[in-house]
């Protein structure tokens, strides 16, 4: 059975314990484990699928914490690197009364940035893998580097790479940095996951139809567009299906886009698609596949945190009933 490798940044996220306060004004947090690539690795291995995490921590206690959490949902460790020379990363959240939030993040650099493409482990993929990543470590960087080289090692054993740009732009000096790399990184995935709220910033087209189609370059097979509540929909370059999304009480959207797209790998990797007929199987399956892609991706917003607040496997299939 393949596997999910997920390559990047794994951090606290502080929590604000009141919501529709400015982050300047928040009194108290409660720290969550984050960090979008590791919410993505917590959600497959919550679902039922093996998911390893590939990244580096600080030797401090926000470290231990973090592999401590990553372990208990049940992600393989393993490839977490350990390094006295950075910190682990954080990120401070403010919620707004609709649950969306506003980010301040303290890595300069933070451990992740600091893997180098000389400590990955060329033997750890196997055939017909899976590799997920986003923007957020490609960064100039050790780390971009490695993306390139995990990418590549993928693709030699015939695997799945997924891209979730994940917009995070006050990571970036210049915008346009932001999205130069994002637009050289999108070629080489299989599967690209965009939001409403990027799609426009990414493409620089303005009409939505125009710039879904443009994100079919390179390798990319399948493109999931998703629209917060509203639903999301899958492309390929022959089909298209939008499907509503559930409506919950959001307290936190945290790491939802994140719960999305690991239920969209997880029906995936259950199915034991693989490159020859990914194309083949979102075409078939498009509906499944959002309904638990959806369901996951709701449930998250009604707790606190990303990895946290993930649903277990029997809410999200009771409510995609």
């Amino acid at each position: 059975m393949a596997k999910l490798f997920s390559i990047g940044e794994v951090l606290i996220d502080f929590i604000p314990l009141e919501k529709g306060v400015a982050l300047k004004d928040v009194l108290s947090f409660e720290r969550a484990p984050g960090g979008a690539p590791a919410n993505v690795a917590a959600a497959v291995a919550k679902f039922g699928q093996e998911s390893v995490m590939i990244s580096k921590l600080g030797l401090d206690a926000f470290g231990d914490f973090l592999v401590g959490k990553l372990a208990e949902v049940g992600v393989n460790t393993d490839f977490i690197l350990r390094t006295d020379e950075a910190n682990t990363a954080l990120a401070f959240v403010s919620l707004k009364e609709d649950g969306e939030r506003d980010f301040s993040f303290y890595r300069n650099p933070s451990a992740d940035l600091l893997l180098d493409a000389s400590e990955l482990n060329e033997n750890m993929f196997g055939q017909g893998d899976f590799l997920h990543f986003c923007s957020v470590d490609l960064v100039e960087s050790p780390m971009k580097y490695t993306h390139e080289k995990a990418i590549d090692l993928v693709k030699s054993k015939h695997g799945i790479i997924s891209f979730d740009p994940n917009v995070r732009l006050p990571l970036w000096e210049k915008k346009e940095d932001c999205r130069r790399t994002i637009l050289e990184f999108l070629p080489k995935a299989h599967i690209v996951k965009v939001s409403d709220e990027e799609l426009e910033f990414i493409t620089g087209i303005p009409e939505e139809k125009e710039a879904l189609n443009s994100l079919f370059r390179g390798d990319v097979e399948v493109v999931i567009y998703t629209q917060g509540a509203k639903g999301a929909t899958v492309l390929t370059k022959d089909t298209e299906l939008f499907k509503q999304g559930f409506q919950v009480d959001a307290v936190d959207t945290t790491g939802a886009g994140d719960a999305f797209i690991g239920g969209f790998l997880t029906v995936l990797i259950k199915n034991k698609t693989g490159k020859g007929n990914l194309k083949e199987f979102v075409e078939k399956n498009s509906e499944e596949l959002l309904m638990f892609a959806n369901a996951s991706g709701a449930l998250t917003t009604a707790n606190k945190g990303g990895i946290n607040a993930l649903p277990s496997i029997e809410e999200i299939e009771e409510l995609s009933k």
